[in-house]
């Protein structure tokens, strides 16, 4: 019986600091490999930290510096993939043989490097970066920070015998991005949310029932006194902000909907189980959405997965 031990790493940013939040996400790895964790999994745009400043600062007026200061901030603290920002993770990935998923916020250098994506990253247990998802859709607010991305972070990877995919946060509401990855063979969802549970706690059941597959939710986790001293504007946000802005509520659903690990709240650690691949081809045998229960002759999903870029450039 093939069986995976996976690792929800819940914890708060060093926000915006981009140097000691890659500090706090190595820790959580050496702590998930204690465990013998094959997969860890962070949660959306944790390095450097969500853009909570935006509900915080009137962030839809016009031309108001307070926006402009932190967006710039954020930038600076925003991760270059190409530029190696992430390298230390694929090192401890290669050496603990585990396999990654991270949020974190992309200074994208094919989009010109000053535009910024939520993007999550999947790094394999041989420490090589397989795929980089930029949101689809950022909500709401977010669209004042963050830029839309494309088709070609819909993939999925081999991982000891599973099928693993992801999505950020309000694009597991999207039903067709979760149906590319079902189509891929999916059948460990992961789920990366800001927090909190009020996220996670009902969908991550559904998706689990509608896929009959695993979904691991991962919240950061986020509160007043995570604001570092030293961020731009710190008493102007301190003064607007509420003492929690995100409780949490990792958890993990079994391919019945039913819980292998309920939310946990207002909890920073790292928590882990071990999924059964059994338990996915039992629950397939009564509902198979892209398989025995699909009609592709009635409904079909086309997915165009090209990286979108504003120039092609041929020497």
């Amino acid at each position: 019986m093939k069986t995976l031990q996976v690792a929800l790493a819940q914890i708060a940013p060093v926000w915006l600091n981009k140097k000691k939040t890659l500090d706090k996400i190595k820790e959580a790895m050496l702590q998930a490999a204690k465990e013998k964790a094959q997969l860890v999994v962070f949660g959306e745009g944790l390095l450097p930290g969500y853009p909570f400043w935006l509900a915080l600062t009137d962030g839809a007026q016009w031309d108001l510096k307070i926006n402009k200061t932190l967006h710039a901030h954020y930038a600076q603290n925003a991760v270059n993939i190409e530029d190696g920002d992430i390298e230390d993770l694929c090192v401890l990935a290669k050496e603990h043989t585990m396999a990654v998923y991270v949020g974190v916020i992309e200074r994208a250098t094919n989009r010109g490097g000053h535009s910024l994506y939520c993007s999550l990253v999947y790094i394999n247990e041989q420490g090589i970066i397989c795929s980089v998802h930029r949101k689809l859709q950022p909500t709401y607010d977010e669209r004042l920070t963050w830029a839309p991305g494309d088709g070609n972070g819909l993939q999925v990877h081999p991982l000891e015998g599973f099928t693993v995919g992801g999505l950020n946060c309000w694009e597991n509401w999207m039903p067709l991005p979760r149906a590319a990855l079902y189509g891929m063979g999916e059948n460990v969802h992961c789920a990366v949310w800001p927090g909190s549970d009020h996220n996670t706690k009902d969908i991550t059941r559904f998706i689990a029932r509608e896929s009959r597959s695993y979904v691991i939710s991962v919240s950061s986790l986020m509160n007043k006194n995570d604001f570092p001293k030293d961020t731009p504007y710190i008493e102007e946000l301190l003064a607007a902000a509420p003492e929690q802005l995100a409780n949490g509520g990792s958890c993990v659903a079994n391919p019945d909907g039913s819980w292998l690990i309920e939310p946990q709240v207002n909890t920073e650690g790292v928590f882990c189980a071990e999924i059964q691949l059994d338990r996915v081809y039992e629950e397939r045998q009564n509902f198979d959405p892209v398989g025995h229960y699909s009609r592709p002759d009635v409904t079909q999903l086309h997915v165009n997965r090209e990286r979108q870029s504003t120039i092609k450039i041929k020497d």
